[in-house]
């Protein structure tokens, strides 16, 4: 006999997507993740564009982690470019990717994973019971878009940051103000953390599972890298290198594509980063950890909620941190960095990073089994703004966060038709590791991009979970099984675009 399980639209996530599960003589034959959202030609629009137009284009990839993107991208820029910035800038970028994280996290633990534990289909159902926590969620997300609305300029692809700072500082007053309601609600996400210990997490998609993580700077907590990516195998990857992790493959049912690291699904995200790097958390966020009793590490792929509640207790943690450090400094006035034109008419470099071709790298290039791989700027001057306060930068100012793995060294010749610059980046972003890659010729026109976005990362070890999920629900009914494909798929907090829908089941049977 086969059974078909078909989730036409998974509910509660951003965008379209679509389960189907085939069943036959008690085997699982047959688990497609289907994403059937429009292709988004982002890296084809900004073809042809200045440098300093790439980040306000790519911001608009997604709105929920609009700040992800736009720091990534402004970071690649930066990293082709040879552009450093100060301490200040790199705060206030940090102080801004927090909020991304706080909103974005808020979102998915409460109004999106939560009815699944509680036995709702949305989180309006839960108010008459759980408006506390409603009420709870709301504020915690708020805090999030105030945070980024102070710092870029609006909630969602704030014009602010740019290549180089930010158009307009914020006042210490504003930053003191954003500090006090972070204190405020820093219970609130400790409480997250008991809520969300306390749930059921069944065990059918646990399994052995690869993570990856950008390994963050002196193995502290952080959702930036010092330019090498970590696996639990053990093994590490400079940056440059992120093929060797994200080996892409286009399918016939799915306009996503998914990616295998040497042939196998692997995850990024939440879970990925606590799980490599909980040792290095804050005070109060490995207080939160270690009251849950959770054994770390963790395979059951569920547990990405649990970890996305003990991240959200460190960003609204290391967001008054940060806060502290930024009025220490003043905050003072500062233009942002300009770039040397001198660049544009010389078009040469001390280092070259080939691209693709007969220069191109193998696969295996660079690997390194259990060593960090080293990140060292060299020392290089900039081009100040005009403004008469803004003091001047060195290299040796700050630490880059999330720049290519060998450092920011100046602009890079890189293997097209003339001469050109590539810088690449990675952040984690609330659902795992962003990369923006990009090549921009001599006059500093973007010639080329690829960005590899975590849902695309995570799709092929969803679909692993899925058959995982099915295989062991199989002799339930219909509709439980559909609740844990769904809580599955949910679990992972895919962006797909940022739009739910309903479902309706479909079964067949023959």
């Amino acid at each position: 006999m086969t059974r078909a399980l078909v989730v036409p639209e998974i509910s509660r996530v951003e965008g379209h997507g679509r389960i189907r599960v085939e069943i036959s003589d008690g085997k699982v034959t047959e688990v497609k993740l289907g994403i059937f959202e429009g292709p988004r030609f982002f890296e084809a629009v900004a073809r042809g564009r200045r440098y300093d137009e790439v980040p306000e284009i790519m911001c608009r990839i997604c709105a929920i982690c609009s700040a992800g993107h736009k720091v990534t991208s402004i970071l690649a820029v930066e990293d082709a470019l040879g552009i450093q910035v100060s301490r200040q800038t790199e705060l206030l970028r940090e102080l801004y990717f927090l909020g991304m994280m706080i909103e974005s996290h808020s979102l998915h633990l409460y109004f999106l994973a939560l009815p699944d534990y509680l036995g709702y289909t949305s989180a309006i159902e839960l108010v008459p019971k759980y408006a506390d926590k409603v009420q709870q969620g709301l504020h915690l997300k708020r805090l999030g878009n105030r945070i980024q609305e102070r710092i870029s300029g609006r909630p969602i692809h704030g014009p602010n940051a740019v290549v180089g700072g930010f158009g307009k500082v914020p006042e210490a007053s504003e930053l003191v103000e954003l500090k006090e309601e972070l204190k405020e609600l820093l219970p609130a996400a400790e409480d997250t953390v008991h809520l969300f210990a306390k749930l059921d997490y069944p065990e059918f998609t646990k399994a052995f599972t690869v993570f990856f993580a950008l390994r963050p700077k002196d193995d502290k907590f952080s959702f930036f890298g010092n330019g090498s990516i970590a696996c639990s195998s053990g093994d590490e990857i400079p940056l440059e290198r992120y093929d060797v992790v994200c080996d892409e493959r286009v399918l016939d049912y799915s306009t996503a594509k998914h990616s295998y690291s040497r042939g196998d699904p692997f995850m990024v995200g939440a879970l990925a980063r606590v799980n490599l790097f909980h040792k290095g958390l804050t005070p109060v966020a490995a207080s939160a950890l270690k009251k849950t009793g959770w054994k770390l590490p963790s395979n059951n792929t569920l547990h990405n909620n649990l970890a996305q509640a003990v991240e959200l207790v460190y960003s609204v943690e290391r967001a008054i941190d940060v806060i502290d450090q930024l009025l220490e400094i003043g905050p003072v006035p500062e233009k942002p960095v300009k770039v040397d034109p001198a660049i544009f008419e010389e078009g040469c470099s001390s280092r070259v990073k080939p691209a693709s071709g007969k220069n191109a790298k193998k696969p295996e290039d660079g690997v390194q089994t259990a060593e960090k791989a080293e990140n060292k700027p060299n020392e290089k001057k900039v081009v100040q703004g005009d403004d008469p306060k803004a003091p001047e930068m060195n290299s040796t100012e700050g630490s880059k966060p999330g720049a290519g793995g060998s450092g920011n060294a100046g602009p890079k010749l890189v293997d097209i038709d003339g001469e050109g610059y590539r810088g690449i980046a990675a952040t984690e972003v609330p659902r795992g590791t962003l990369y923006h890659d990009y090549k921009f010729d001599k006059n500093g026109r973007l010639v080329w991009a690829n960005v590899v976005t975590p849902t695309a990362q995570n799709a092929a070890n969803i679909e692993r979970d899925l058959r995982a999920c099915a295989l062991n629900t199989i002799h339930r009914e219909d509709d439980e099984i559909k609740l844990y494909l769904e809580m599955v798929a949910r679990a992972y907090d895919p962006c797909i675009s940022c739009s739910a829908h309903l479902v309706d089941l479909v079964v067949k049977r023959s």
